[in-house]
């Protein structure tokens, strides 16, 4: 999608203007934005003299943007002189750039302060590292009327929605202020809001099979109550329950307020809301018995499933419920299938494939279930047998046998467990305003049903998987795992579509004007639910002058570090004076080694374990735990992460005081040797974020002799296009482990039929073993980066912020003798030397490390010289006398388009190189070891203090109000009647009309309780089911819908005559009795909505039923003024309607009070 166009503010846009004010070159005037900014804190701050605390972030706010000004102003107002002193005084490096860096390919990503191809968003929770969320990543997310709650692996947080703005409780969680339950709860797998039931419920299901229910508590009511069930001070559930022996995966509630939960195997079960509400009524005394009651009302439907003789449909997790609260029905979905509910009745109405054909009933008792073990068992027997009989087939025939079997395994386990190849499964369900159900599937696929299970149309938007749906309005919100989000209208037609996260999308939900994404690492974005709309470019072009407010500099140094060891081992002092030197005043160390160990028998070895998901060696950990030690690893430094491939091995430490703002480390190996499958040459890189910002580091050991330039370029090009970081991933079930061992499997044949066809072709029997079993590697990573692609199909190192290549790259000097470049090196004369090397030719030409900067050489050739000699005399003398080459380099790529450009939040890393030397006085191998010192600026968003600009921007800027009240103008509409009665299954037609003739209304019809009517006509007080939920007497349909313009809506209100009641226990029915027959009350909400408005324009309507056919007390007394005294309903109030057509034009003619 096209990013959106910014729109220029005038000068009128801004508070009064100074003398003092300084303008950028955008036009944007500093101190009128900042002034006018912290006056509208101070005056919001100075309104409340009670809250010492809000006063306190504001002037700690108010500090913080200052000093981001004055560090602005320094770095727009010093000049090219001071820039390049500054250079000189931190003895900067020249800098050598090579060709072709306005390739795409080797472009820098687009950086800037609100990102241009999307709209902008609100950070509640900016990304998080990964190694901080270990054990409490977030899994779902809920929003209901004020609060934002998310669930974790260790319990529950709670946003207040008021809140989003402020600023954030520490510098290391950047998060908008949130409470946390507190820690030790079982992981929470979904959540679901009914903010019907008195003050409000959350639900939660979790991993250990309990229900949990939280409630939603204001400040006053947690300090009048005990038991701390208020979120001052953490907060506990309200009530619990073991719900089912597996995880809960899906929970509902329905349209009469019964709660539906799903488990693995299909286990489906109800819990009626009259169970709910008893267990939630018991005193705290009576809080034990609260789960037992619940524990025990449940209604086993898969029960009733089998019992009515439909096939099998639910043996596949139930991972989505949905209830359609339109047509009073609940759709419970396995990845293959749909079951249909009526949710009044609690029976089944239909059961259907993904394909829309209804499941034929069968007799189950005719058909043995087979488990896993026993299918496993008949395929060992099976295959035993093929075996003996196809003894004389050769080889070849017996390895294709094994791949087949193999694959046709990983089929059949990955169909059972929902994990494998067929891409049509259901992912997410969703449903919109007017009824329709929208269900989006592993292949991208998005498909259109009606409420009866009819798929309609299908559409085809992204090849990614869906992960989520959300409805909102008019639109329809899909997350994809390729970390995309697109809006659709309900016709299915796409609005727009953007990069919403660096990782999947897995939930998403709706409140406070945002639809809030969660992404895969636990971040929560907030995007204005007018988007794609003309408030995005209004809000970028006032986010992006307000850069200086939130744009924060930090500063560290990377020392690099690259040897071919030559499968030798260095002593102490070697290591002392590579990289014990130099660490003293820097940051970051990475290190990056060349033929750690080699031989055929290793090239080996080191494939098996590549296939297996293993890697490294008692070798590379000898290597790790020495420069760990000169490092003082432990106390200085930390190591986060490390990567070996056969001989190739990359390392990175941190210092202990950085370690809080470095991880989300990944790590990726691209073999380059033998038919692009052994690791004797190839690359090894680790990927991981510094202060937001992604740097890689690759260490590369390329195609060695003379001649082979072309190799090497080849190489390069195949490592910086293949190489994929690995992404750890939760959303894999239970199976993946399974499926992975089968794959394993597969894989190991095929590489076996590999391994025959290699040996016979005369290559030595290891590497032949070797070339098969890497081969199953990359089917492997193949099969794991599957649908983790960067979306504009780019390579994965050209999305980094800091590239930087090490290694052994083997480039030699070309047209020059041995004897001639020895006599060069003894007089230092290395331009000369610079002008033979094949690497600095190559990239003038544009062919090999496009775009990418290397400091002008001042050091000998590294290469090659005789072990344990030192000095210049220590070249290669032997036979074949290798000229001296500079094959170990370190180049790098930053953000930078041109050598003028400074760090800003468009050019977020820009490095310089301090050292660049080799070591000459190491002697442990024959190469000597490079090191390069980088100094590294890097801006970063100060994401506590832009969340309360993107507040105000949202709150006083004049053009968005006007917008968004255009936008989320609510239509004016008629309901016919305020009163209906009821008696004897009666019917009644209740018409609402849309009176705007342009725009569309949104309406939905909720229960807001029920009350029983006395014998003197008084009602008692309300008490509402759970999520507005209806009666089980009454039936309303459709309940929710769109009004067309100038349009009439004819909505069924039923009387269903259902006087018993069942009482379940342990799932099956034991007493039953007559439900109680006074007269019974409801209150009917009518609520409008706008396509895109939050607010609500509600219609209330009184709705008796009366068993018996006399008529009530009524008070008779003539009531001139129309007014109801107390909770007395007078009988001449209510209407009795008709079915005909014939107060249409009546209709019409009124408008709503």
């Amino acid at each position: 999608m096209d990013p959106p166009p910014l729109i220029d503010f005038s000068d009128d846009a801004v508070s009064s203007v100074t003398s003092h004010s300084y303008t950028d070159p955008h036009g944007t005037r500093i101190f009128d934005r900042y002034l006018s900014s912290s006056s509208s804190s101070s005056a919001a701050a100075s309104s409340d003299d009670d809250d010492e605390t809000h006063t306190h972030s504001s002037s700690s706010t108010t500090i913080k943007r200052l000093d981001y000004m004055i560090d602005f102003l320094d770095r727009k107002l010093s000049t090219s002189d001071d820039r390049n002193r500054n250079r000189r005084s931190t003895s900067s490096l020249l800098e050598f750039v090579g060709r072709g860096g306005d390739i795409p390919m080797f472009r820098p990503p687009v950086r800037a302060p609100v990102h241009p191809a999307r709209p902008p968003s609100l950070e509640v929770r900016p990304h998080p590292l990964r190694e901080t969320q270990v054990g409490c990543f977030l899994r779902a997310i809920l929003c209901t009327e004020k609060q934002l709650w998310g669930g974790g692996e260790n319990g529950v947080r709670v946003w207040n929605l008021k809140d989003l703005y402020s600023e954030s409780g520490s510098e290391e969680d950047r998060t908008a202020p949130f409470k946390e339950s507190v820690k030790g709860v079982s992981a929470l797998m979904c959540l679901v809001g009914d903010e019907g039931s008195g003050s409000g419920l959350v639900w939660s299901g979790h991993r250990d099979g309990k229900v949990r229910c939280w409630k939603m508590m204001n400040q006053n009511q947690n300090q009048n109550q005990h038991g701390g069930l208020g979120i001052s001070d953490g907060f506990r559930e309200a009530l619990s329950w073991h719900a089912h022996r597996g995880p809960v995966l899906s929970l509902c509630i329905s349209s009469y307020g019964d709660m539906w939960s799903g488990s693995e195997g299909g286990a489906l079960k109800l819990w009626p809301w009259e169970a709910l509400e008893k267990a939630l009524s018991l005193t705290a005394e009576e809080r034990p018995m609260a789960a037992l009651i619940v524990e025990r009302s449940y209604i086993d439907l898969r029960s009733q499933l089998s019992l009515n003789g439909f096939c099998s449909m639910l043996t596949s997790d139930i991972k989505n419920l949905l209830s359609d609260k339109s047509s009073a029905k609940v759709w419970s979905a396995g990845y293959l299938s749909f079951a249909l509910w009526d949710a009044r009745t609690r029976e089944l109405l239909k059961v259907f494939n993904i394909d829309g054909q209804i499941e034929n009933r069968v007799d189950m008792s005719l058909f043995p279930e087979f488990s896993l073990e026993d299918e496993v068992k008949m395929k060992i027997v099976t295959s035993s047998k093929k075996d003996k009989m196809q003894s004389s087939f050769g080889f070849f025939q017996r390895s294709r046998n094994a791949i087949m079997g193999a694959a046709d395994a990983v089929r059949r386990v990955a169909a059972r467990s929902g994990f494998g190849d067929d891409n049509r499964r259901t992912e997410a369900l969703a449903i919109t305003i007017d009824g329709m159900i929208w269900t989006g599937c592993a292949n991208g696929l998005l498909v259109q049903w009606d409420a009866i299970g009819n798929r309609l149309q299908d559409f085809q938007h992204h090849s990614s998987a869906v992960q989520c749906l959300c409805t909102f309005g008019s639109r329809i919100w899909v997350g994809y795992v390729s970390g995309i989000v697109q809006v659709l209208d309900l016709e299915g037609n796409l609005l727009g579509g953007w990069v919403a996260h660096s990782s999947p999308v897995i939930k998403m939900t709706v409140g406070a004007g945002y639809v809030f994404t969660l992404a895969n690492h636990g971040g929560i974005r907030g995007w204005n639910v007018t988007s794609p709309g003309p408030v995005d470019s209004i809000l970028s072009s006032e986010l992006s002058g307000k850069e200086f407010l939130y744009t924060r500099i930090e500063s560290l140094k990377i020392l690099t570090g690259t040897w071919n060891v030559g499968q030798g081992r260095a002593s102490h002092d070697s290591l002392i004076s590579w990289l014990g030197s130099a660490a003293s005043d820097v940051g970051i160390v990475v290190v990056g080694l060349q033929e750690v160990e080699m031989g055929a028998g290793v090239l080996a070895m080191s494939a098996a374990k590549e296939t297996v998901g293993l890697e490294g060696s008692s070798v590379g950990q000898w290597w790790l735990d020495l420069i760990g030690k000169t490092l003082d690893e432990g106390s200085t430094f930390e190591r986060v992460g490390s990567r070996q491939l056969a001989g190739l091995l990359v390392s990175v430490w941190v210092r202990t005081n950085l370690k809080a703002y470095v991880g989300d480390v990944d790590a990726a190996a691209v073999p380059c040797g033998f038919g692009r499958a052994i690791g004797n040459k190839g690359a090894v890189g680790l990927r991981l974020r510094v202060y937001d910002r992604v740097m890689c580091f690759v260490n590369c050991h390329f195609a060695a002799h003379l001649e082979a330039v072309n190799r090497r370029n080849a190489d390069f090009d195949h490592v910086y296009r293949t190489m994929t970081f690995s992404r750890p991933s939760n959303l894999s079930n239970a199976a993946a482990g399974m499926v992975r061992y089968l794959l394993f499997c597969c894989s190991l044949a095929c590489s076996m039929y590999l391994f025959w066809h290699v040996y016979r072709s005369g290559l030595p029997l290891v590497l032949s073993v070797a070339a098969g079993a890497s081969s199953a590697v990359q089917m492997l990573r193949s099969t794991n980066a599957m649908g983790m692609q960067t979306v504009e199909g780019m390579p994965e190192l050209s999305e980094a912020d800091m590239v930087i290549f090490l290694g052994d790259f083997n480039y030699r000097l070309d047209g020059i003798s041995y004897d001639e470049a020895r006599d060069f090196v003894s007089q230092r004369c290395f331009d000369w030397l610079k002008e033979k090397d094949q690497l600095r030719a190559e990239m003038e030409a544009g062919n090999v490390f496009q775009g990418m900067r290397e400091a002008v050489i001042r050091f000998p050739p590294t290469y090659k010289f005789e072990k344990h000699q030192a000095g210049l005399a220590g070249y290669d003398s032997g036979e074949k006398k290798r000229v001296p080459a500079w094959c170990d380099r370190i180049l790098y790529r930053d953000n930078r388009t041109a050598l003028a450009s400074e760090c800003s939040l468009e050019c977020p890393v820009v490095s310089s190189i301090l050292q660049y030397e080799a070591c000459m006085d190491v002697t442990d191998s024959d190469h000597k070891p490079v090191r390069c010192i980088f100094s590294v600026d890097v801006a970063r968003v100060d994401e506590s203090i832009k969340r309360q600009e993107f507040g105000d921007i949202m709150g006083s800027n004049e053009k968005i109000k006007l917008i968004l009240e255009e936008l989320c103008q609510i239509p004016e509409t008629i309901v016919s009647s305020n009163n209906i009665i009821f008696q004897n299954q009666d019917t009644s037609i209740l018409r609402i009309t849309n009176k705007c003739g342009k725009k569309d209304a949104f309406y939905e019809i909720i229960c807001e309780g029920q009350s029983t009517v006395k014998e003197d006509g008084q009602v008692s007080d309300r008490h509402p089911r759970g999520s507005f939920g209806f009666p089980r007497w009454l039936e309303v349909m459709p309940a929710t819908g769109v009004l067309k313009p100038d349009c009439i809506e004819e909505i069924s209100v039923h009387h269903e005559d259902f006087q018993t009641l069942k009482e379940f226990v342990d799932g099956v029915p034991q007493n039953w009795w007559c439900e109680d027959m006074r007269d019974q009350e409801v209150i009917l909400v009518v609520k409008f909505r706008g396509s895109l408005s939050t607010e609500t324009k509600n219609h209330r309507i009184r709705v008796r039923h009366c068993y018996s056919a006399k008529t009530q007390p009524m008070d008779h007394k003539p009531n001139h003024t129309g007014h109801i005294q107390g909770n007395v309903l007078p009988r001449s109030d209510y209407q009795r309607l008709s079915i005909s057509l014939d107060v249409v034009d009546h209709l019409r003619n009124l408008h709503s009070p």
